[in-house]
């Protein structure tokens, strides 16, 4: 049944996840290589999201999964989480997070634009103006406001950033047709990417962390950037009367993240980093306009 008001709630709740995120995930990188941070965060999310579908009594839904289905859980685990968060946190490993943040919201335009070879889909002139819009802010963020004489801080940091959203929009494609309940989907991907992790973990970083802050970190992570965020805002869909009103409630996320991320990881924020993500979700709300 539809509820707006718990559908708002459910909302605002993964809204607030999402905005100590990025904070989260350079704090954790202070202590741990992308690598740790990937494997103990991937770790944790399989715990949480077991124990969400045991609460539920559908965690037997993943032992009774098809081989086909365990194949494809094995492409889009090793798109998401294994791929996608191992260029991520190398981006927040280079870059401020006030800056890894932001770009990382482009994600949207990537995919309006995989769409239309992927799916055949056509790009209207809107996708097109939302795309020049978003990308004006990267090229702020990216050079620290300086776009006349476009010296990048970090080229291979701004690089992996956008990278990583165009790994996460083919995720969204390649999960397109998925019938699987989301949170059993998500589990079986996450188990069946631990052994790619595991052993990029073993070849290139240390499997053991360096510290119990930066565990505690990842845990973190894992239970609410990968786990209950998830299941959080599947929740606030279903129940909501009008999934828009509750869509919109992303816009606050990267704001109230950027204040987290100067209050708890200390950086100075630039006004070339406000401005750059103002049109960055400017060209987002072009995007949605209409839908």
């Amino acid at each position: 049944m539809t509820d707006q008001k718990r559908a708002t709630r459910y909302g605002l709740a993964t809204v607030a996840m999402w905005s100590t995120v990025a904070s989260a995930f350079k704090l954790s990188l202070a202590h741990l290589t992308p690598l740790q941070l990937l494997f103990y965060a991937s770790l944790s999310s399989c715990c949480v999201l077991g124990l969400v579908l045991a609460a539920r009594g559908r965690l037997g839904e993943v032992a009774a999964l098809s081989r086909a289905q365990w194949k494809r859980s094995f492409l889009l685990g090793a798109l998401n989480p294994f791929l996608y968060y191992t260029i991520l946190f190398a981006a927040y490993d280079l870059l401020p997070a006030q800056e890894a943040q932001p770009l990382n919201y482009t994600w949207a335009i990537t995919l309006s634009l995989l769409a239309v070879p992927l799916l055949g889909q056509k790009l209207r002139a809107r996708d097109l103006a939302a795309l020049v819009v978003s990308y004006c802010g990267v090229v702020v963020i990216a050079t620290h406001g300086d776009v006349f004489g476009m010296r990048f801080a970090s080229p291979s940091g701004v690089a992996l950033a956008l990278v990583s959203t165009v790994v996460w929009a083919l995720y969204w494609i390649c999960g397109a047709r998925d019938d699987r309940d989301p949170v059993v989907g998500l589990l079986a991907n996450f188990l069946c990417s631990l052994p790619l992790t595991l052993l990029a973990v073993l070849c290139f970083s240390d499997p053991w962390p360096g510290s119990l802050a930066g565990l505690a970190g990842a845990a973190y992570v894992g239970v609410f950037e990968m786990g209950l965020a998830f299941v959080t805002w599947l929740t606030a869909l279903k129940c909501a009367a009008n999934a828009a009103r509750v869509a919109n409630l992303i816009f606050l996320s990267p704001f109230l993240s950027l204040a987290l991320i100067h209050f708890l990881v200390g950086e100075a924020i630039l006004p070339a980093t406000v401005v750059g993500l103002a049109l960055i979700l400017a060209g987002l709300g072009v995007q949605r306009m209409g839908k």
